[in-house]
């Protein structure tokens, strides 16, 4: 199964709604596409999707770290995922999202060859996913309320919110939220790390009567010390995003309390071998999962949704980012009901299932190794 050839290429897709952070705005796609074909004619795809406030890499030095990737893996067994992990993690410590690219296309190229879906490949069976949307920050209440509605007359069951704002601004967007939304409807917070210590705590008592499921990243990435002191001092769950990207920093994150619950998403851990680990240790501690995403289209949630559908201690499902894109490049994969807003539908095909048409891909951007 060794590998004859890689293709490297830019594809950029714009969305119907920029998604604003107290880090940044989420705007669309401005990915790099991994092809690997091997001697046997399998081929496997992968997804980068940076995001530099957080993943610290972007497109351009993506696709140029994919180049020094791609020459090292090439007439390499694909089926040796454990090691090109680690000569990938020597070769590309700080480019996590192209690592993941290669990663899930070497996890489709080992499943299609054992002629099995993903999810199977990786232990799992099948059981229903759902996401949540994603309401980006408003300047105002009552386009936060429009969101909201666009949202619930979508069918979803469960919106995530982002907040940070400065002060208690972001109490009036939830409770409005809540009251369109009615008691049934499940919203989680996410802040980015959008508020320091006192802001947090102030916000999340504030927040208490408004049956939330969880709060998302309240602190700075490095404040774990005040992760723990918030957990302890308020009853809304934490989830620990930017803190945690791979195993060591789930282990750290538990081991001293600072969080409840684990956001694992593919573009921080490096790729799935790595998630699995991450997940594997929150199983170990009594900790839940989610699987998030940054602005990846259905290929990359393809191998988030296989990942997320083998793990059954992964119960928040976060793989919204390409619902709202303004056209699809994407050939087979996961797909959204068209009824029930939220259920993701995968293939049983082998592999994660997706492919990129690639006539969408940017023009003059691809580069072949070998």
């Amino acid at each position: 199964m060794h590998i004859k050839r890689i293709e490297i290429s830019k594809l950029n897709v714009p969305t119907h709604h920029p998604v604003r952070l107290p880090i940044g705005l989420v705007d669309g796609a401005r990915n790099v596409i991994v092809k690997i074909v091997t001697q046997s004619g399998i081929v496997g795809w992968g997804e980068a999707s940076p995001f530099q406030p957080v993943t610290k890499d972007t497109q351009d030095s993506n696709a140029e770290t994919a180049l020094t990737i791609a020459r090292q893996l090439l007439g390499k067994d694909a089926r040796l995922i454990a090691k090109h992990v680690a000569d990938m993690q020597t070769m590309a410590k700080h480019e996590p999202s192209i690592r993941s690219a290669f990663d899930m296309a070497l996890y489709d190229i080992a499943a299609k060859a054992e002629n099995l879906p993903l999810y199977k490949f990786l232990g799992g069976t099948r059981r229903e996913l759902r996401t949540n949307l994603t309401i980006g920050l408003q300047d105002s209440v009552a386009q936060t309320l429009t969101r909201a509605e666009e949202i619930l007359g979508a069918g979803f069951n469960a919106i995530k919110m982002k907040t940070g704002r400065s002060g208690l601004k972001d109490i009036p967007h939830i409770k409005a939220v809540r009251a369109l939304a009615g008691t049934d409807m499940l919203i989680k917070i996410d802040s980015n790390q959008g508020w320091d210590y006192e802001t947090a705590l102030a916000a999340l008592k504030a927040l208490a009567p408004y049956n939330l499921q969880y709060a998302e990243q309240p602190l700075p990435a490095h404040d774990i010390d005040g992760l723990a002191k918030l957990k302890q001092l308020v009853a809304l769950p934490i989830c620990a995003d930017e803190s945690v990207f791979d195993d060591a920093d789930a282990q750290e994150i538990l081991a001293r309390g600072a969080a409840d619950y684990l956001n694992i998403k593919l573009g921080k851990s490096g790729g799935i071998h790595t998630a699995l680990k991450i997940d594997e240790i929150g199983l170990a501690a009594g900790a839940k999962s989610m699987i998030g995403c940054f602005a990846e289209t259905r290929l990359g949630l393809s191998a988030g949704a296989h990942f997320a559908m083998a793990r059954p201690n992964i119960v928040f499902i976060d793989l919204d980012s390409a619902f709202d894109f303004k056209h699809d490049p994407v050939i087979g994969g996961m797909r959204f009901d068209e009824k029930t807003g939220g259920l993701l539908h995968l293939p049983g095909t082998a592999g994660h299932g997706a492919s990129i048409d690639e006539r969408a891909l940017l023009p003059n951007s691809t580069t072949i190794i070998g």
